[in-house]
């Protein structure tokens, strides 16, 4: 048998960027065809078999569709590419509407099985550097680990399959339970943190706090609602018909017990990160201003070239996709697939009106449509956090290029009086708008913009320019939020209260002062907007069990008009000006591009038709026997 690469130096690279290493034995015609018996002799082949392990990480959270527009966070400009399929309650085992490669069953089932040849192979191997074998052990293990995580968190238990198949032999097996597949991912993490315990890794290879973070993520996830079988029966009828509800979740044991188990891996997990994160330590919020900064450093991972911002930031990624100028992938282009038409970029994923409007006031109030200073001005003094994550109408950004004329450098997204060259009043649509003179087919819907993940240095144009920021799969503030949630569960109101504070601080939020039931939704609150955009939302709000009033949502957009003032006018170049214009903001719900509708056999995504008929053992998820 022989295993077939396209170069061995693309092998060796993948993984996203990995930090660069000794490449000098690549200086030969790559091989295209290598024997197996050979990669486990040569510690440099087996080390580019277990990095090509994580290409099946693929983009991170970058691709052109964003897991952000099957929830409460986005939609998804462009129609034709499935995603209604899923948002709109319609999917099924022969439509399985959008499936991104960082979930897709065989995608990863591929990778799974390329962690076992690893696995079965390199406790044997012949190369004699047994510290690079330990190491890569360890990987090989995360790896399979967060393959399997992937799987769960999207379809509940799987088949979990250690053995690597030969060619003809019976593919069919039976899905294992639930909590069969938590012990052996949790298995498989614990291991992994043990033989990378020390060691000094390069950027986006697994580590020990990697593996632990994983391994108190997956421990959250199965305490909570969703897969404590009794509660999720009482909250769904159809999850409650279900004659397999093992695996689902829980159908007994001691709730209390996962929730410790899951707030000690979380609190180990604090403990790992070296450097305890990014500003996690301030006992007082820091200044708007800096909140904004602090936020905006975050989400560039240390990866931007914008002075103004700080490199330290990067710090909060335990385990994330790394890019660099040489490479020529999809994932930097975020500002092109996000950003606004006004800037030729093809606004994918834009944020939708109940995403803003969650963001709280500076003073930790509630914003609301209804308090009309609120409504009069909706976008000032607000949490730091939505400047830094959400381009609104009259928001600053980039140079725009030549050809539009806004030497302001402001989003447009509403439409505005002006007067022409001869003084008659006209209404002109913004430049960033579905009716603006620049590509208007890719102007946002909803009236707003992603910020978040866009490089701010106004040294690069979106349109042609590729970024280099980081995706975080992981980073030391989810551990933070999985500790304070366990806590809470636990009663330890003290404990949530004092790291929900840290997160707010940071960005100049003040202190929350809530217990209870309010200190829980404080918590769902705080993690919707500090984590936006992060591919959380969609598994918190079916784990939390929410989804109907939350992903069902009608879409909301935002309507902003500007009239001139009693005796004031402007003519081209627009720019927003409130000592000029009236502005209105008018919030309008949305059904024609996307009808929104939650069904609860959402909660767990369908096998495909074809994969049932291929494995006859494979019992289908709730919801999908129809």
């Amino acid at each position: 048998m022989k295993l077939r690469y396209k170069g061995l130096a693309i092998v060796m690279l993948l993984a996203g960027g990995l930090a660069s290493c000794d490449t000098e034995f690549l200086d030969v015609t790559p091989p295209t065809e290598i024997p197996t018996e050979e990669v486990w002799k040569d510690g440099a082949l087996a080390e580019g078999f277990v990095t090509g392990n994580y290409g099946g990480l693929q983009q991170g959270g970058f691709s052109e569709q964003m897991l952000a527009s099957l929830t409460d966070e986005a939609v998804f400009t462009h129609t034709g590419r499935n995603i209604n399929t899923v948002t709109e309650g319609s999917l099924s085992p022969s439509n399985l509407g959008w499936v991104d490669a960082t979930y897709g069953w065989s995608q990863m089932y591929t990778q799974v099985r390329n962690a076992n040849i690893a696995l079965n192979n390199l406790p044997i191997a012949t190369f004699t550097d047994e510290a690079l074998k330990s190491r890569l052990i360890g990987e090989a293990y995360f790896l399979r680990a967060y393959y399997y995580q992937q799987l769960v968190r999207y379809y509940g238990s799987v088949p979990i399959i250690k053995k690597v198949y030969k060619l003809n032999e019976d593919y069919s097996v039976a899905r294992n339970t639930f909590d069969e597949c938590i012990k052996a991912i949790v298995s498989d993490c614990d291991s992994a943190a043990l033989l990378l315990k020390g060691k000094n890794l390069a950027k986006g290879r697994a580590t020990e706090a990697a593996a632990l973070s994983l391994k108190a993520r997956v421990l959250l996830y199965a305490a909570s609602d969703l897969h404590d079988i009794p509660t999720a029966k009482a909250k769904s009828s159809v999850i409650a018909g279900y004659p397999n509800p093992e695996f689902l979740g829980y159908t007994t044991g001691d709730r209390k017990a996962r929730w410790q188990a899951a707030q000690v891996a979380a609190k180990a997990a604090l403990d790992a990160t070296i450097g305890g994160g990014f500003k996690l330590n301030l006992a007082a919020p820091v200044t708007p201003e800096q909140g904004k900064l602090n936020y905006v450093s975050i989400a560039m991972g240390g990866a931007s070239a914008d002075k103004t911002l700080d490199a330290s930031a990067g710090s909060e990624i335990v385990f994330g996709r790394y890019f660099s100028p040489s490479m020529n992938e999809g994932a930097r282009q975020t500002g092109l697939n996000n950003g606004p038409n006004g800037y030729h970029n093809w606004a994918g994923n834009t944020p939708i009106g109940t995403l803003v409007d969650d963001y709280q006031m500076m003073d930790g109030t509630p914003f609301s449509w209804t308090n009309p200073v609120h409504k009069v001005s909706p976008y000032t003094n607000r949490d730091p956090r939505l400047y830094a994550t959400v381009m609104y109408d009259g928001a600053p950004w980039k140079p725009r290029p030549s050809d539009a004329k806004d030497p302001a450098n402001q989003i447009q997204t509403g439409a505005y009086d002006l007067l022409d060259d001869k003084g008659a009043l006209i209404n002109r649509k913004g430049l960033d708008t579905r009716s603006s003179s620049i590509e208007d087919w890719n102007g946002s819907r909803t009236g707003y913009y992603m910020r978040k993940f866009i490089d701010p240095n106004p040294g690069l144009y979106d349109n042609t320019d590729r970024q280099n920021i980081p995706w975080p799969f992981i980073r030391v503030t989810e551990n933070v939020f999985n500790y304070v949630e366990a806590s809470i569960e636990l009663g330890q109101d003290a404990i949530a209260l004092e790291w929900l504070n840290k997160i707010r601080f940071r960005v100049g939020m003040p202190a929350l002062k809530v217990s209870g039931a309010a200190l829980k939704d404080a918590l769902r609150h705080e993690k919707r907007v500090e984590m936006a955009y992060e591919e959380h939302r969609y598994h918190d709000a079916r784990r939390w069990m929410i989804a109907e009033a939350t992903l069902g949502r009608p879409l909301q957009y935002i309507n902003v008009i500007g009239k001139f003032k009693a005796g004031k006018s402007m003519k081209e170049p627009y720019h927003y000006d409130p000592t000029v214009y009236d502005y209105t903001y008018t919030p309008v719900e949305e059904k024609s591009h996307e009808n929104r509708k939650w069904v609860d056999k959402m909660y767990f995504r369908p096998f495909s038709r074809d994969e049932i008929n291929r494995n006859a053992l494979l019992v289908q998820n709730p919801g999908y026997d129809k």
